[in-house]
């Protein structure tokens, strides 16, 4: 039967977490704003800074963009029924949140792919460079990002919320994705979750193999500079990337590619993947990058100069 009565769902949130509620939103709260706070201040940053004005800036750029949105999908509800509001969240709601769940996730392994082939073209191939890398390339691959990513996300909202849903209505999770959301439909959703976690695992692992290959052909040139300086200089522009790959993919690869799942363990990674890593990125990138580091004491110090006058 092609119907759907359910009009809402319930969130049960972070499982055996009762009576940690507050400490739970202090904390969560901490890092959403921090999220905020650090990528807002690179983006801007690059924005105004000329000499950061280049391909591996401007997709950086991008990266602090999704960043901010990214953790925007769950933690306001989230950090809302921890403060006592209701666990309910629309029909419409729970699409959305899976929709731009799966459209920025996709945007942002998309993104990661580009970063990684921005660093093969200048350590690989540095004179041609500025060549390769034009505006006209990074705008084309900063769009195929977002194109994707929404194509991505667009293909599994429909996959799921084509079935219908008689009840029951409770998401185990602190939103709304497939894997809890599929088992509370009520028809066979065997081909919907085939389809779906096999649009996942090719797009991420497609992603991730692009990404090996450009820093395996990295590490090749890399061993063929002849000193030690060189070698550091080369490996120190990939090191902040590596980190956030890292950061990115361990969480979704323990996900969505393991054969069994646990919702405890599931909701603690997705805590980490929503929340906690999109607020280290800015670290990351600041601590790691002296480029960044010299364009923040600018920013700074052109921003107390102006509130001193």
């Amino acid at each position: 039967m092609n119907y759907t009565s359910v009009m809402e769902f319930t969130l049960l949130g972070i499982p055996n977490t009762e009576g940690l509620e507050n400490m739970l939103f202090v904390l969560f709260l901490a890092f959403y704003l921090f999220t905020l706070l650090g990528n807002l201040l690179i983006f801007l940053t690059i924005l105004v800074s000329s000499n950061l004005h280049t391909p591996m800036y401007f997709f950086l750029g991008n990266l602090s963009v999704f960043d901010v949105f990214f953790p925007s999908v769950s933690s306001p509800k989230m950090m809302l029924y921890l403060m006592g509001q209701s666990r309910t969240i629309s029909y419409q709601g729970c699409a959305c949140q899976l929709f731009f769940y799966h459209f920025l996730g996709g945007t942002e392994c998309f993104l990661y792919t580009a970063m990684a082939y921005d660093r093969f073209v200048a350590i690989c191939h540095p004179l041609r460079y500025t060549v390769i890398m034009n505006h006209r390339v990074c705008t084309g691959l900063t769009l195929g990002t977002w194109l994707g990513g929404c194509l991505h996300g667009s293909i599994l909202t429909f996959l799921v919320f084509k079935l219908p849903f008689c009840g029951p209505n409770e998401v185990d999770n602190f939103f709304c994705d497939i894997p809890v959301v599929l088992p509370l439909a009520c028809a066979d959703t065997s081909l919907a979750q085939t389809v779906s976690f096999t649009n996942v695992d090719v797009v991420t692992l497609t992603c991730f193999f692009l990404i090996l290959t450009s820093y395996g052909r990295i590490v090749i040139s890399i061993l063929k500079i002849s000193t030690s300086e060189g070698r550091r200089r080369a490996f120190s522009t990939c090191s902040a990337h590596l980190i956030s790959i890292f950061l990115f993919y361990g969480p979704v690869m323990l996900i969505y590619l393991r054969p069994t799942s646990s919702s405890c363990l599931d909701s603690v990674i997705q805590v980490l993947n929503n929340i906690v890593t999109p607020s280290l990125n800015p670290l990351v990138y600041t601590l790691r990058n002296k480029d960044v580091k010299l364009a923040l004491r600018r920013v700074f110090t052109q921003v107390v100069h102006i509130s001193g006058m």
